[in-house]
């Protein structure tokens, strides 16, 4: 796939193919992409954690918030649940600050996903406590987000913004997700 073809087609998947396992293999080539990624300084303060054990990818997943704009859904049902989870983690010991990493890896993710078949998700609304207590790692690492992985088993389609200006997205009676972005008109300046 060219790289518009990676972006257009990445999207923040929400729903998967519950049956289709994500090895621990598919992750590290994943963080591997985002290992040689750009990093600010070159400092490379990002650590990861690969969950993909079914015990922590339950409970992971207990611990998250998935869609700030669906208020009422509780996340994907049962079969409609990722198959791993790559945790992002700041080295606050080697920078404290590195929004820059954390955007550039993520995306890097998220793209070599889609190459491979897979998408993704990543949540920054977790429970960060019971994270800690059942991961167990040192003080110096602050849990950033959580990237969710599977294989999509959703329909996301990118449209305009309407007039009314609302970015919100939203799912139709179909379960066709829809995601509203601005024109170029929209955001390049004259």
């Amino acid at each position: 796939m060219m790289l518009k073809e990676l972006v257009y087609k990445n999207r923040s998947y929400r729903k998967f193919n519950s049956s289709r396992k994500v090895s621990d293999e598919e992750l590290r080539y994943l963080v591997d992409l985002a290992r040689v990624s750009a990093s600010s300084k070159n400092k490379q303060p990002l650590k990861y954690k690969l969950v993909t054990d079914d015990d922590d990818v339950e409970y992971v997943f207990n611990q998250l918030k998935w869609a700030w704009y669906l208020k009422d859904w509780k996340g994907p049902a049962q079969d409609e649940r990722p198959t791993a989870f790559i945790v992002v983690f700041l080295d606050e010991q080697i920078n404290d600050n590195a929004l820059i990493d954390i955007g550039i890896a993520s995306q890097t993710i998220l793209l070599g996903s889609v190459e491979k078949g897979l998408g993704g998700c990543i949540i920054r609304t977790v429970n960060r406590y019971n994270m800690r207590k059942r991961f167990n790692y040192p003080d110096n690492l602050e849990l950033v987000q959580v990237i969710a992985i599977g294989e999509p088993m959703q329909d996301v389609k990118i449209v305009d913004v309407e007039e009314n200006g609302s970015i919100e997205y939203f799912e139709d009676e179909d379960k066709v997700h829809y995601v509203p972005k601005r024109s170029m008109k929209d955001i390049i300046l004259d």
